[in-house]
Protein backbone atom coordinates (compact mmCIF):
# COMPACT_ATOMS: atom_id res chain seq x y z
CA UNK A 1 0.00 0.00 0.00
CA UNK A 2 1.62 3.40 -0.99
CA UNK A 3 1.74 5.70 1.96
CA UNK A 4 1.15 9.29 1.20
CA UNK A 5 3.54 11.71 1.25
CA UNK A 6 4.28 14.54 3.80
CA UNK A 7 4.24 17.85 2.44
CA UNK A 8 6.60 19.57 5.07
CA UNK A 9 6.22 22.88 3.43
CA UNK A 10 2.98 23.36 3.01
CA UNK A 11 1.34 26.31 1.28
CA UNK A 12 0.32 26.48 -2.35
CA UNK A 13 2.61 25.59 -5.23
CA UNK A 14 5.43 28.35 -5.57
CA UNK A 15 5.82 28.75 -2.18
CA UNK A 16 9.20 27.39 -1.82
CA UNK A 17 8.03 24.19 -0.04
CA UNK A 18 9.25 20.64 0.33
CA UNK A 19 6.89 19.64 -2.83
CA UNK A 20 8.42 22.29 -5.25
CA UNK A 21 12.18 20.85 -3.67
CA UNK A 22 11.33 17.71 -4.65
CA UNK A 23 9.92 18.34 -8.64
CA UNK A 24 13.10 20.46 -8.75
CA UNK A 25 15.65 18.67 -11.71
CA UNK A 26 19.09 17.21 -10.14
CA UNK A 27 21.78 19.06 -11.32
CA UNK A 28 23.83 16.85 -13.25
CA UNK A 29 27.96 17.70 -12.96
CA UNK A 30 30.47 16.66 -15.30
CA UNK A 31 33.23 14.69 -13.58
CA UNK A 32 36.24 12.06 -14.76
CA UNK A 33 36.45 9.30 -12.88
CA UNK A 34 40.29 7.69 -12.15
CA UNK A 35 39.29 4.21 -10.23
CA UNK A 36 38.21 2.49 -13.46
CA UNK A 37 41.27 3.00 -15.76
CA UNK A 38 43.49 2.35 -12.77
CA UNK A 39 41.59 -0.78 -11.95
CA UNK A 40 42.83 -2.35 -15.53
CA UNK A 41 46.74 -0.74 -15.73
CA UNK A 42 47.01 -2.66 -12.32
CA UNK A 43 45.17 -5.84 -13.18
CA UNK A 44 46.68 -6.34 -16.50
CA UNK A 45 50.25 -4.71 -16.53
CA UNK A 46 51.59 -7.82 -14.81
CA UNK A 47 50.34 -10.49 -17.55
CA UNK A 48 50.93 -8.45 -20.53
CA UNK A 49 53.87 -8.64 -22.56
CA UNK A 50 55.50 -5.76 -25.02
CA UNK A 51 53.69 -5.26 -28.22
CA UNK A 52 57.10 -5.32 -29.73
CA UNK A 53 56.63 -9.82 -29.97
CA UNK A 54 54.46 -10.82 -32.65
CA UNK A 55 52.43 -13.38 -31.45
CA UNK A 56 51.37 -10.72 -28.58
CA UNK A 57 49.98 -8.88 -31.19
CA UNK A 58 48.48 -11.63 -33.51
CA UNK A 59 47.02 -13.73 -29.95
CA UNK A 60 44.26 -10.73 -29.73
CA UNK A 61 45.30 -10.45 -26.30
CA UNK A 62 45.98 -6.62 -26.59
CA UNK A 63 42.69 -5.50 -28.31
CA UNK A 64 42.49 -1.93 -30.31
CA UNK A 65 40.37 0.46 -28.91
CA UNK A 66 37.03 0.97 -31.08
CA UNK A 67 35.72 5.12 -31.11
CA UNK A 68 32.56 3.90 -29.50
CA UNK A 69 31.44 4.42 -25.91
CA UNK A 70 31.26 0.55 -24.87
CA UNK A 71 35.19 0.56 -25.24
CA UNK A 72 35.05 3.22 -22.42
CA UNK A 73 34.98 0.26 -19.86
CA UNK A 74 38.58 -1.23 -21.75
CA UNK A 75 40.23 2.78 -21.81
CA UNK A 76 43.00 2.74 -19.24
CA UNK A 77 45.29 4.94 -18.14
CA UNK A 78 47.86 6.71 -21.07
CA UNK A 79 50.97 5.87 -19.40
CA UNK A 80 49.21 2.09 -18.88
CA UNK A 81 48.83 2.19 -23.08
CA UNK A 82 52.22 3.26 -24.03
CA UNK A 83 53.10 -0.54 -24.96
CA UNK A 84 50.03 -0.56 -27.15
CA UNK A 85 49.75 -2.20 -30.68
CA UNK A 86 48.15 1.22 -31.66
CA UNK A 87 49.98 4.30 -30.22
CA UNK A 88 47.10 6.68 -30.68
CA UNK A 89 45.43 5.29 -27.70
CA UNK A 90 48.25 6.81 -25.41
CA UNK A 91 46.59 10.24 -26.21
CA UNK A 92 43.41 11.47 -24.63
CA UNK A 93 41.94 13.43 -27.89
CA UNK A 94 38.63 14.13 -26.52
CA UNK A 95 37.89 17.33 -24.42
CA UNK A 96 36.84 16.52 -21.29
CA UNK A 97 35.45 20.28 -20.33
CA UNK A 98 35.44 24.07 -21.22
CA UNK A 99 34.95 26.70 -18.40
CA UNK A 100 35.12 30.17 -18.07
CA UNK A 101 36.51 32.80 -15.35
CA UNK A 102 34.11 35.26 -13.88
CA UNK A 103 36.10 37.86 -15.62
CA UNK A 104 37.34 37.64 -19.50
CA UNK A 105 41.29 38.16 -18.78
CA UNK A 106 43.76 36.10 -20.08
CA UNK A 107 45.19 33.22 -18.50
CA UNK A 108 49.33 33.91 -18.70
CA UNK A 109 50.29 30.00 -16.66
CA UNK A 110 48.90 27.39 -14.92
CA UNK A 111 49.51 24.37 -12.59
CA UNK A 112 48.16 21.75 -10.91
CA UNK A 113 48.73 21.53 -7.06
CA UNK A 114 49.89 18.93 -5.54
CA UNK A 115 48.43 15.62 -5.60
CA UNK A 116 46.46 16.68 -8.59
CA UNK A 117 43.35 17.45 -7.30
CA UNK A 118 42.67 21.20 -8.08
CA UNK A 119 44.48 23.64 -10.72
CA UNK A 120 45.90 27.19 -10.40
CA UNK A 121 45.54 29.82 -13.09
CA UNK A 122 47.29 33.14 -13.13
CA UNK A 123 45.73 35.71 -15.04
CA UNK A 124 47.00 39.16 -16.99
CA UNK A 125 45.59 41.41 -13.61
CA UNK A 126 47.73 39.81 -11.21
CA UNK A 127 45.24 37.47 -9.83
CA UNK A 128 45.07 33.41 -8.74
CA UNK A 129 42.16 31.04 -9.59
CA UNK A 130 41.72 28.08 -8.06
CA UNK A 131 39.31 25.36 -9.61
CA UNK A 132 38.55 22.05 -8.66
CA UNK A 133 40.14 19.55 -10.99
CA UNK A 134 37.06 16.98 -10.47
CA UNK A 135 34.23 19.04 -11.04
CA UNK A 136 35.68 21.74 -13.06
CA UNK A 137 33.78 24.09 -11.05
CA UNK A 138 35.23 27.19 -10.12
CA UNK A 139 36.40 27.41 -6.25
CA UNK A 140 38.44 30.84 -5.55
CA UNK A 141 39.48 34.40 -7.05
CA UNK A 142 42.18 36.11 -5.34
CA UNK A 143 44.89 39.10 -5.59
CA UNK A 144 48.48 37.90 -6.06
CA UNK A 145 50.61 40.68 -8.31
CA UNK A 146 50.46 43.98 -9.01
CA UNK A 147 51.38 43.14 -12.55
CA UNK A 148 50.25 40.32 -15.00
CA UNK A 149 51.33 37.07 -14.03
CA UNK A 150 54.40 35.50 -15.85
CA UNK A 151 54.97 32.03 -14.22
CA UNK A 152 54.74 29.57 -11.41
CA UNK A 153 57.00 26.95 -10.31
CA UNK A 154 56.18 24.38 -7.72
CA UNK A 155 59.69 22.67 -5.38
CA UNK A 156 60.45 19.08 -5.81
CA UNK A 157 59.22 18.93 -2.10
CA UNK A 158 55.96 20.36 -3.74
CA UNK A 159 55.90 22.60 -0.09
CA UNK A 160 56.49 25.80 -1.60
CA UNK A 161 55.39 27.44 -4.74
CA UNK A 162 56.96 30.02 -6.70
CA UNK A 163 55.27 32.92 -8.88
CA UNK A 164 56.71 35.62 -11.05
CA UNK A 165 55.06 38.58 -12.67
CA UNK A 166 55.62 41.18 -15.25
CA UNK A 167 57.22 43.77 -12.81
CA UNK A 168 60.28 42.14 -11.58
CA UNK A 169 58.45 40.44 -8.52
CA UNK A 170 59.02 37.26 -7.37
CA UNK A 171 56.32 35.90 -4.29
CA UNK A 172 56.56 32.79 -2.37
CA UNK A 173 53.88 30.99 -1.19
CA UNK A 174 52.22 27.76 0.65
CA UNK A 175 50.81 24.71 -0.52
CA UNK A 176 47.32 26.53 1.01
CA UNK A 177 48.06 29.73 -1.35
CA UNK A 178 49.19 31.81 1.44
CA UNK A 179 51.55 34.23 0.78
CA UNK A 180 54.93 33.82 2.77
CA UNK A 181 57.81 36.28 1.20
CA UNK A 182 58.10 38.62 -1.76
CA UNK A 183 61.20 40.19 -3.64
CA UNK A 184 61.98 42.58 -6.15
CA UNK A 185 64.87 41.74 -8.90
CA UNK A 186 65.50 42.16 -12.79
CA UNK A 187 65.29 46.13 -12.69
CA UNK A 188 61.71 45.77 -12.64
CA UNK A 189 61.39 43.75 -15.72
CA UNK A 190 59.39 41.15 -16.22
CA UNK A 191 60.16 37.77 -14.96
CA UNK A 192 59.55 34.63 -18.12
CA UNK A 193 60.44 31.47 -15.75
CA UNK A 194 61.63 30.00 -12.53
CA UNK A 195 63.48 26.68 -11.72
CA UNK A 196 64.62 25.20 -8.64
CA UNK A 197 67.51 23.08 -7.78
CA UNK A 198 67.61 19.13 -7.65
CA UNK A 199 67.93 19.72 -3.96
CA UNK A 200 65.35 22.69 -3.06
CA UNK A 201 67.99 24.98 -1.48
CA UNK A 202 68.49 27.45 -4.74
CA UNK A 203 66.50 28.33 -7.78
CA UNK A 204 67.44 30.67 -10.67
CA UNK A 205 64.83 33.35 -12.81
CA UNK A 206 65.41 34.76 -15.54
CA UNK A 207 64.11 38.55 -17.25
CA UNK A 208 64.04 40.98 -20.00
CA UNK A 209 66.98 42.51 -18.65
CA UNK A 210 69.07 40.29 -20.36
CA UNK A 211 70.52 38.00 -17.26
CA UNK A 212 70.16 34.99 -15.52
CA UNK A 213 69.98 35.02 -11.40
CA UNK A 214 70.69 32.59 -9.13
CA UNK A 215 68.72 32.84 -5.67
CA UNK A 216 69.44 31.15 -2.28
CA UNK A 217 66.15 29.66 -0.66
CA UNK A 218 66.28 30.01 2.93
CA UNK A 219 67.87 33.41 3.17
CA UNK A 220 65.76 34.97 0.25
CA UNK A 221 68.83 36.43 -1.55
CA UNK A 222 70.50 36.71 -4.81
CA UNK A 223 73.42 34.94 -5.05
CA UNK A 224 74.72 35.06 -9.22
CA UNK A 225 73.96 37.23 -11.52
CA UNK A 226 74.69 35.21 -14.92
CA UNK A 227 75.68 37.64 -17.71
CA UNK A 228 76.13 36.32 -21.25
CA UNK A 229 73.06 36.97 -23.43
CA UNK A 230 72.44 39.71 -25.29
CA UNK A 231 68.69 40.20 -25.03
CA UNK A 232 65.66 39.23 -23.42
CA UNK A 233 66.22 35.12 -21.70
CA UNK A 234 62.95 33.79 -22.37
CA UNK A 235 63.61 30.45 -20.33
CA UNK A 236 65.64 28.60 -18.06
CA UNK A 237 65.62 25.35 -16.60
CA UNK A 238 67.79 23.72 -13.86
CA UNK A 239 69.75 20.49 -14.44
CA UNK A 240 67.82 17.86 -12.61
CA UNK A 241 70.98 16.03 -10.97
CA UNK A 242 74.01 18.79 -11.74
CA UNK A 243 74.56 21.79 -10.87
CA UNK A 244 73.88 23.03 -14.48
CA UNK A 245 71.36 25.93 -15.28
CA UNK A 246 70.55 26.30 -19.76
CA UNK A 247 68.93 29.51 -20.73
CA UNK A 248 67.51 30.45 -23.80
CA UNK A 249 67.09 33.78 -25.24
CA UNK A 250 65.59 36.00 -27.80
CA UNK A 251 69.43 36.66 -29.17
CA UNK A 252 68.88 33.22 -30.76
CA UNK A 253 71.20 31.76 -27.97
CA UNK A 254 71.25 28.40 -25.66
CA UNK A 255 73.67 28.69 -23.08
CA UNK A 256 74.59 26.38 -20.25
CA UNK A 257 75.85 27.61 -16.91
CA UNK A 258 77.54 26.72 -13.94
CA UNK A 259 75.76 28.47 -11.02
CA UNK A 260 78.92 28.08 -8.56
CA UNK A 261 80.79 30.24 -10.50
CA UNK A 262 79.01 32.16 -12.68
CA UNK A 263 80.99 31.52 -15.58
CA UNK A 264 79.49 29.99 -19.22
CA UNK A 265 79.82 26.49 -19.58
CA UNK A 266 78.98 26.27 -24.00
CA UNK A 267 76.55 28.24 -26.37
CA UNK A 268 74.66 26.36 -28.62
CA UNK A 269 73.45 28.18 -31.79
CA UNK A 270 71.54 25.71 -33.22
CA UNK A 271 68.67 28.06 -33.77
CA UNK A 272 67.91 31.45 -35.81
CA UNK A 273 64.78 33.07 -33.99
CA UNK A 274 63.74 33.50 -30.68
CA UNK A 275 64.15 30.24 -27.94
CA UNK A 276 60.91 29.89 -26.27
CA UNK A 277 61.62 26.89 -24.26
CA UNK A 278 64.79 25.08 -22.75
CA UNK A 279 63.97 21.05 -21.45
CA UNK A 280 65.81 18.64 -20.05
CA UNK A 281 64.95 14.53 -19.82
CA UNK A 282 64.95 13.44 -16.29
CA UNK A 283 67.96 11.17 -16.98
CA UNK A 284 70.10 14.50 -17.23
CA UNK A 285 72.15 13.44 -20.55
CA UNK A 286 69.36 15.03 -23.42
CA UNK A 287 68.48 18.75 -23.76
CA UNK A 288 65.38 19.96 -25.71
CA UNK A 289 65.12 23.61 -26.93
CA UNK A 290 61.96 25.36 -28.91
CA UNK A 291 62.11 28.32 -30.96
CA UNK A 292 60.06 30.42 -33.56
CA UNK A 293 61.83 29.54 -36.06
CA UNK A 294 59.58 26.31 -35.98
CA UNK A 295 62.35 23.90 -34.83
CA UNK A 296 62.70 21.42 -31.89
CA UNK A 297 66.04 20.71 -31.06
CA UNK A 298 67.67 17.67 -29.03
CA UNK A 299 70.96 17.66 -27.76
CA UNK A 300 73.24 14.97 -26.06
CA UNK A 301 75.39 16.62 -23.33
CA UNK A 302 77.62 13.57 -23.22
CA UNK A 303 78.96 14.63 -26.63
CA UNK A 304 79.55 18.28 -25.60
Amino acid sequence: MDQPRVSNGGGPPGSGGQDDQDQRPNLKRKCIDFHNPAVIDISSRLYRKACRSSHVRDSGLMPFLQPHSSYLRLMGLPIGDLSAPNPSVAYLTQMAHVTRAKNSNPVMCLSWTPGGRRLLTGNQEGEFTLWDGVNFSFELIMSAHDNSFRCMAWSHNHNYLLTSDAGGNIKYWSPSIAPVQSIDSHNQQPIHALSFSPSDTKFVSCGDDATVRVWDWASRTEERVLEGHGWDVKCVQWHPRSSVICSGSKDNLVKLWDPRSGSSLSTLYGHKNTVTKVAWNDNGNWLLTASRDQLIKLYDIRAM
